[in-house]
Formats: C-alpha cells, structure tokens, sequence
C-alpha cells in the first residue's frame, strides 16, 4: 500500500470519486490547481480519521500533517501536497492557520463527536467546514475582509449542518450522530407507538392540484451554456 503522505493531488483527488473535480472546471487553471491542493489537503486528513485502524496510528497521522505544515511555513515541505499547498498560499495568500483548523477538527472527530453541546458543535463546524470557505473564498479571488469572512463562515454552517442533518437520518436510531439533542428531532426508535399517537386534523378541503409548470423561455446560448455547467457540477454529490 502506497504512502497516503506521498500521494500526489491528482492521486487524491481522482481516487476520492467526487464530482468536485467536474465542478472546479469553471476555475482558470491556476486557480483550480489551487483549489484542488486544498481539497487533496482536506481528503488526505478526513481519511487519516475514517480509515479503520488504532487511534494511536491515526494521531499519528494527523501529527505528521501537522508537521507538515510547519515545514510549509519554513519553506521546506517534503509531500506533494505540501508543495502545492505551499505553491497555493504564495499565489493566493492563504492563511495557514486554516489548514491549523482543519486538523484539530479531525482531533474532534477522532475523539467522538456523539451528541455534542451547542458550543462544541459550532467548535467543530468552524474548523471542518469555516476554515474550508476562508481558504475558498481566498483562492476564488473573492476574499473582501470581514465581511468575507462572515460570508464563508455562515455558508460553511449550513452546508455543514445540512450534511449532518442528512448522515444522521441514515443512521438506526441515529446512533453516533453528530447533532446536538436541542438540535435534532427525536430518533424514530423513540417516538410514541402509533397507536399511542395523536391523530392528525382533517383537512377542512381538499387540496389543489398543483398547476403544470410552463416551459421556460429559451436563453441566450451563452447563460444556456452556464446553466448547464452550473447544473451537471451541483447534480452528483460531492
């Protein structure tokens, strides 16, 4: 099995069986090199805590990205992701501790995230998915200060809690869901028998037909062409 430290970008990301690639297509390349070392960066670290294995092993991991980190900062990283993401925050000015934050969202995970208080939620969401839109938001040529930030951040939240909200749904009786209890609605393994439950109240009339939906108007051929980019990249999930 190869070395997950030396694999390269493209490696990583043609391995994940993301759409993300297909999505990044609209980026100029230097732009889209940027992004995907980001991304590389990211899968490389989310697989050090999912991959079955002793957690020593995986703290392991996440410390030598670490390291790996600070050798960026010095100038002298050692992995291909390192050099790209070396190569990224030179051309697009990232800020570092980002990649910092990412990694100690890992350590949140790794250390179980079951069920956590408010705090500790948005704790995590600041680092797995906050810290994602801020480097975005740089390499995309977007970054404007503070309300930027403010933009990724609030983004970032709700995609993020979207996901969560999703995987745990998919879980039975929602075991090792990430949602806070004041957060999620009850698990269906909790819930009243159904006999037990209220009925509900009867429509006063009945509902309406929905309407048939008229066609669109034929767009000029270059947002025609747009549309049809921004539709294939947002079908497959990321």
């Amino acid at each position: 099995m190869s070395d997950p430290m030396q694999m390269g970008v493209a490696e990583i990301v043609s391995g994940s069986g993301s759409s993300f690639r297909a999505g990044m297509r609209v980026l100029p390349a230097p732009r889209r090199r940027a992004i995907l070392a980001v991304y590389a960066f990211c899968r490389v670290v989310d697989d050090v805590v999912d991959t079955p294995g002793p957690e020593a092993e995986k703290r392991a991991g996440l410390d030598a990205w670490e390291a790996e980190l600070t050798r960026i900062r010095e100038g002298r990283p050692r992995t291909p992701v390192g050099r790209e993401i070396a190569h990224a925050a030179r051309a697009y000015d990232l800020p570092l501790e980002e990649f910092d934050l990412v990694i100690d969202g890992m350590r949140m995970d790794l250390r179980g995230m079951i069920a956590p208080d408010a705090a500790t939620l948005d704790a995590y969401v600041r680092r797995v998915a906050g810290a994602v839109g801020i480097l975005s938001m740089h390499v995309f040529g977007a970054w404007r200060g503070e309300a930027s930030r403010r933009f990724a951040l609030s983004l970032a939240e709700a995609l993020q809690l979207t996901n969560i909200l999703r995987d745990a749904r998919r879980m039975p009786g929602w075991a090792g869901s990430t949602c806070p209890p004041s957060f999620c609605p009850r698990p269906a393994s909790r819930r009243l028998p159904r006999e037990h439950r209220r009925p509900r109240p009867a429509c006063p009339r009945p509902r309406r037909r929905p309407r048939a939906a008229r066609p669109a108007p034929p767009m000029p051929e270059p947002r025609a062409r747009s549309a049809r980019i921004r539709g294939c990249a947002s079908r497959p999930r990321c």
